[in-house]
């Protein structure tokens, strides 16, 4: 076995139906008495929901977490964040509302407790991206990880059928990415086949019936696996892909991870066989090739394979290609310009992923 190490993040996690209404209580262990809410506009209703569980222990709610934290959004959030003299952050949503309750923490050192309702595992990771004058960075801290993580399945069962498949396919990639990281590990790679079994298996129920609370269950179970993987291992090409192409391009985060993730894997694949080798274990319907299971699952999903689907342009695919290589970066293969602007081709004309690149 190889040499490695491996450190533990000190996340605190609640998981289990019904779990959010435990949040009172994990407020008074922390001893803290003055919550902010966060949601995006589209989920007020649950944000509103956990200010009447805590009542006179939530200050207030800002309702305006946008994809790809803006810079503008977070410094109006911390005008109300210090103007209502909130002593510890609650966000409630997918990665939106989570990367800006990061970014609120991060800047005031106030104690963050997530409460996601998507599968994009941003909750377990020290990871924080955030968008300026139209480029995504992303920078990491061991503060800005949430000092707790409430899992209620619950609060899953109305997440649509189409975003419940784009994020979950947005925490395999997180998954993915561990697998052939240069500082990955045998605790990781467990987590990370895992994470990926239980999403591959249980995404398609959830297609077929929204309300099956064991598949939902174990999607949310498959999430929290992956986005640790993310939050101890360093990101690679795809997730520097799907950041050009979201801060740059306005793209949407989880469907852009989506439709990426066949095509950096088969990028990658080359370099990589006993990666692929265990991913096509735990794909269904694999047929011993990692590829022809992620093309599988997407297709079984239903999801949109083309990223000009979501707006970006032919015109566009070149400057995407400059940005994405224009710093160095982990990657177990070279990335070269020319062979990331096919991948992006391919990836905006939503041809199946292959590994002939």
């Amino acid at each position: 076995m190889k040499s490695f190490v491996y450190t533990a993040n000190p996340t605190r996690v609640i998981f289990g139906p019904g779990a959010s209404s435990q949040l009172p209580r994990e407020l008074s262990r922390q001893g803290l008495r003055a919550a902010l809410i966060l949601s995006t506009p589209y989920q007020v209703e649950d944000a509103d929901r956990i200010k009447n569980l805590l009542g006179s222990e939530a200050v207030g709610v800002f309702s305006e977490a946008a994809m790809h934290t803006p810079i503008e959004v977070t410094e109006k959030a911390l005008e109300v964040t210090r103007g209502l003299k909130a002593d510890s952050i609650v966000s409630i949503g997918g990665g939106s509302t989570t990367g800006l309750g990061k970014a609120l923490s991060i800047r005031t050192g106030l104690p963050h407790i997530s409460i996601p309702t998507s599968y994009a595992g941003s909750e377990m990771t020290p990871h924080l991206g955030e968008t300026a004058k139209g480029v995504k960075t992303t920078r990491s801290d061991s503060k800005i990880l949430p000092a707790t993580v409430i899992y209620d399945v619950d609060l899953t069962l109305t997440l649509p059928q189409t975003l419940s498949a784009t994020s979950g396919v947005n925490a395999i990639a997180h998954a993915v990415e561990a697998l052939y990281a240069p500082d990955t590990n045998p605790v990781i790679a467990l987590f990370a086949k895992e994470g990926v079994r239980a999403l591959a298996s249980s995404l398609p129920i959830i297609g077929n019936d929204a309300k099956d609370r064991a598949a939902r269950s174990q999607a949310l179970y498959g999430a929290w696996l992956c986005g640790t993987c993310l939050g101890n291992t360093t990101m690679s090409l795809h997730h520097k892909l799907c950041h050009t192409l979201g801060g740059s391009f306005n793209l949407p985060h989880a469907e852009t991870h989506t439709i990426l993730l066949p095509h950096t894997l088969a990028y990658n694949s080359p370099v990589v066989p006993e990666v692929m080798r265990g991913l096509a274990e735990v794909l269904v319907d694999a047929e011993g090739d990692a590829i022809n299971g992620l093309n599988g699952l997407l297709d079984r999903l239903g999801v949109k394979r083309a990223l000009k689907d979501y707006g970006l342009k032919e015109e566009d695919i070149d400057k995407a290609a400059a940005i994405a290589v224009n710093n160095q970066y982990a990657n177990p293969r070279e990335v070269k310009q020319d062979k990331i602007r096919e991948l992006i081709r391919r990836a905006w004309a939503g041809e199946p992923a292959r590994a002939d690149l």
